[in-house]
């Protein structure tokens, strides 16, 4: 990636009015962002259980600088708050996962989860719409039968262009978990869904009906020593996917193997340094995020400090580690202690599958290139990004003299954090979400 070594000038584009306001309300938080496969849709879901979906404009002559921005397409409430009257516990709205189908016809379809329900959602243009009905009028009244005296053939007159969210299936009452991960498989029939202790297989078509493909519930929950993390599809092969653990473990399984995948094909792990132990160590070995490259070869996981490159054929050890923020090993006191320790990082790869990433606090974002090895840090905030502005990259100094564009590690907002980014499949565009506010930035063209 050229614009690398002129350490990734993106462009802020401006977010949307609806995911503005300072003085965010909870609802407003953004829980997920996902491109589609071409790019020129974005979709986020957020903890009101919201879809947002924005699509890039075409590029115009006139305005060649302007590269084709990001607009609201369509708004639509996907998840309302339930109960669960058999456990007496509130089920949350809140979007944890969106996943796309690839477009097929004129509609997208997108699959959208909460904590138990994963939803198949359609989304529609319209610009025209019958008149002439012989048994309605045109407000839709039925009219009576005995006036109507001649037969009417109904036509089709344009109209304002309407985008339709339609739910299309409710795959529900499969977990006894939190959802943390769906996944389509390449297939396009099937996806699969993961709580803490079981994967679940479906077919896009039965709803009532799913195969438990991984349970790793003992017996005697006392003896609970991990949870699953995060689950994906390979994204060509469509026997095989794998799955992480709080343990910091990845499991790739295949399903010619047998119906039942709790014996692993594969068991990624890199040993403990005994000498780096301490109390924390278990905590923040835990993967919370777990990605397969474009080209299906390499694994990603990020735990909390790291973020890591497997490759397929190597179980031992990853081939790449990259300290995201190695500052903080000396705050894991205070991060234990208001929580942020069990923050889930999201990490990403570029089209190319040679850039990779990942969020921090303080609306710091990671990008690491895996050719040249050279990594910066960028800021997600409205102070820092003007409109079509340069981002600048920003050091953060452990101890010692700070230099005047250096953020000391004491001084750094906690509150303030990138869990979640999206990387446009083919072009140098990322979509970072930063609490309430939606970030698109994009490579400088000179």
């Amino acid at each position: 990636m050229k614009c690398f070594s002129r350490y990734l000038p993106y462009i802020f584009r401006p977010p949307s009015a609806i995911l503005s306001s300072s003085c965010h309300a909870e609802a407003d938080i953004i829980s997920t962002v996902e491109f589609n496969h071409t790019g020129e849709l974005l979709a986020t879901g957020d903890k009101g259980g919201r879809v947002v979906i924005f699509q890039r404009e075409q590029e115009s002559k006139n305005q060649p600088h302007r590269r084709g921005e990001y607009n609201v397409y369509s708004t639509f409430q996907s998840h309302e708050p339930e109960f669960d009257y058999l456990k007496s516990l509130e089920i949350e709205e809140k979007i944890n996962k969106i996943r796309w189908l690839p477009q097929q016809n004129a509609a997208y379809f997108l699959l959208s989860t909460n904590d138990k329900t994963v939803k198949l959602w359609k989304v529609s243009e319209r610009d025209k719409r019958p008149e002439g009905y012989n048994l309605k009028d045109e407000d839709g009244r039925l009219r009576d039968p005995s006036m109507i005296t001649v037969l009417r053939v109904p036509v089709l007159r344009p109209m304002d262009l309407m985008v339709e969210a339609t739910p299309r299936r409710v795959f529900a009452n499969a977990h006894t978990y939190h959802i943390n991960s769906i996944s389509v498989n390449s297939d396009y029939e099937t996806y699969m869904s993961a709580d803490d202790l079981r994967i679940n297989l479906w077919n896009f078509e039965i709803t009532n009906q799913s195969f438990n493909i991984v349970d790793i519930k003992p017996a005697n929950m006392e003896e609970l020593t991990e949870v699953i993390t995060a689950a994906e599809f390979h994204p060509h092969h469509c026997n095989t996917f794998v799955y992480s653990s709080s343990k910091g473990t990845i499991r790739l399984c295949d399903m010619r193997t047998s119906a039942l995948c709790d014996r692993h094909a594969k068991f990624f792990e890199e040993p403990e340094d005994p000498s780096n132990r301490s109390f924390f160590s278990e905590i923040i070995s835990s993967i919370s995020d777990v990605k397969f490259s474009h080209s299906g070869r390499y694994i990603m996981t990020r735990d909390y400090l790291t973020v890591k490159v497997w490759d397929l054929n190597m179980e031992n050890r990853p081939i790449e580690t990259y300290q995201v923020h190695d500052y903080l090993r000396s705050k894991l006191c205070s991060l234990y202690e208001n929580d942020c320790i069990f923050d889930k990082f999201e990490c990403v790869w570029n089209g190319s599958d040679s850039v990779i990433m990942t969020g921090s606090y303080n609306n710091f974002f990671r990008m690491f290139d895996r050719n040249t090895k050279r990594d910066v840090t960028l800021e997600a905030s409205r102070e820092n990004s003007k409109p079509r502005a340069i981002l600048k990259p920003r050091k953060v100094c452990v101890g010692g003299k700070r230099r005047k564009d250096e953020i000391s590690v004491d001084s750094l907002d906690f509150s303030k954090k990138i869990l979640h980014t999206a990387w446009h499949p083919s072009e140098n565009i990322i979509a970072v979400a930063a609490t309430n506010n939606l970030y698109i930035f994009q490579d400088k063209v000179n």
